[in-house]
């Protein structure tokens, strides 16, 4: 009798790291801040998608890693990075609580470069931070 208990609170366990032990709100929160963003990106609008930010880390493809950025100056690079592809896609692939107020949302990005139809890939890893009372956004981090 006992082992099966024992099933079922490890099961619990399990779900409880895997959702992060977040409040329900808190969650929602964070998936609200993960839609917004995901919208701003497919809309190439930076100025949006770090409009709430007070700083933002940059890793792009062909310019490295950055130092944390103020929104404008992320902006600026994002747009540059941004400005000759047509998104395709931009799909949540997973989101992990690494603390109460610290959290990474992976997603993968289809798009095409302007004028071809080779449609490439790549994963996009959007840090945020629980600052404020609201998920900000904190690092992009793009992966061929």
């Amino acid at each position: 009798m006992k082992r099966p208990m024992k099933a079922s609170l490890t099961g619990l366990a399990a779900v409880a790291v895997l959702a992060g032990a977040a409040p329900a709100s808190a969650q929602t929160e964070l998936e609200d801040a993960v839609r917004l963003a995901r919208t701003a990106w497919l809309q190439h609008d930076v100025e949006a998608l770090v409009e709430h930010s007070d700083t933002v880390r940059l890793r792009l493809p062909g310019v490295g890693a950055s130092a944390s950025l103020q929104p404008e100056q992320a902006s600026r690079l994002l747009a540059r990075y941004l400005e000759p592809s047509q998104e395709r896609g931009f799909d949540l692939v997973g989101l992990r609580r690494l603390a109460d107020d610290h959290a990474y949302a992976e997603v993968a990005r289809r798009y095409v470069v302007k004028g071809t139809e080779d449609e490439l890939a790549e994963t996009v890893f959007l840090g945020f931070r629980f600052l404020g009372g609201a998920w900000r956004l904190r690092e992009v981090r793009v992966t061929p």
